[in-house]
């Protein structure tokens, strides 16, 4: 474990100042995933900044009738939240889905959105891992590759991004507000996190002198037609072989508006708007669900041991529709499919 610095942020502005002097600092908040990886030697920060003191702790509305989350609001407290589980109930069953009631008490709203993935091979420093050295090759691509992409992949990296949180906001078309030496700015949840291409590395189009300190919710919740469903290894502390968030509007039977996105499958959560333009105007049945799986996976490709996931992505999208379009999304207490 490496020799490190330590500081502790005064305000935004303060945070922001701090690591813009010093390209090697990393926020450090609740550290459910930076600790691991500081602790592992992947992360080598030479200061941490403190934000925890920040005035970032909060859930308001918005002028446009969503809701803005500040990034220091802990994932346990998001997920209760009255406004969360009445208006945005798929990120409250997405948050829920995740890590252990431990994990979550601590983990904040922006750390959940940089974690960084699980791969075997980015946490193992032995191997090659174009994510960790870049140029060092990707040790996934012929090795133990049953937990990894099958979307969005490229040459130099398979490895997917962990949260179920993210899932949901995809879903849900959030924004991210950050802060920096420029100002403040707003990056649609799209555009936020990255696919690998040549530069696995950057998870992010967050600057490097940026901070995350909200998330902003749309008015439109989808509260009554949803499921996020997460198929495991195990039903509980396991993260996502697939994973679908699913949301619909429906007028007597007919499908009026559809998200639709997926974790466990690619390097960033996965939304595929063309998909969900098939299931606009549609009938809300299985044949329609079908259609639209087909449309979403239609560049999946598997690397060997991950072959299973094309299928297993297939069914979990139509039987995640089928939930959210019968008004029954699936239960984060009793985790098994019905």
């Amino acid at each position: 474990m490496n020799n490190f610095e330590f500081s502790r942020a005064t305000d935004t502005a303060d945070a922001v100042r701090q690591v813009a002097a010093n390209p090697n600092a990393r926020f450090i908040a609740g550290g459910t995933n930076l600790i691991d990886l500081i602790k592992e030697g992947v992360a080598t920060p030479s200061r941490l900044i403190d934000i925890t003191r920040l005035q970032l702790n909060f859930v308001e509305d918005t002028n446009e009738g969503g809701l803005r989350i500040g990034a220091l609001v802990p994932n346990s407290d998001l997920a209760y939240h009255p406004q969360i589980e009445k208006r945005y109930p798929l990120l409250a069953s997405a948050i829920l889905a995740g890590a252990s009631p431990q994990l979550r008490n601590m983990a904040t709203t922006g750390g959940n959105l940089l974690q960084r993935t699980r791969c075997f091979y980015f946490y193992d420093t032995t191997t090659p891992c174009n994510k960790r050295e870049p140029g060092s090759g990707c040790s996934a691509i012929d090795g133990l590759n049953r937990m990894h992409a099958i979307l969005g992949t490229s040459e130099h990296c398979i490895a997917t991004h962990p949260s179920d949180m993210c899932v949901a906001l995809a879903a849900l078309a959030a924004d991210v507000v950050a802060a920096g030496r420029n100002g403040e700015r707003r990056i649609a949840f799209a555009d936020f996190h990255r696919l690998p291409g040549d530069e696995p590395q950057i998870d992010t189009n967050l600057g490097n002198d940026e901070i995350i300190t909200a998330i902003e919710l749309p008015a439109n919740g989808f509260a009554k037609n949803y499921s996020y469903l997460k198929v495991r290894d195990r039903l509980s502390y396991a993260f996502a072989l697939v994973s679908v968030a699913a949301a619909l509007e429906i007028d007597n039977g007919i499908i009026l508006k559809a998200r639709l996105a997926l974790g466990g499958v690619a390097h960033k959560p996965w939304r595929d708007e063309r998909s969900e333009a098939l299931l606009s105007g549609a009938p809300a049945n299985r044949e329609s669900f079908a259609r639209a799986a087909e449309a979403l996976l239609r560049d999946a490709r598997g690397f060997g041991h991950n072959d299973f996931k094309i299928d297993l992505a297939r069914r979990t999208i139509i039987r995640a529709l089928t939930q959210a379009a019968s008004g029954t999304p699936q239960s984060q207490t009793d985790k098994r499919v019905r």
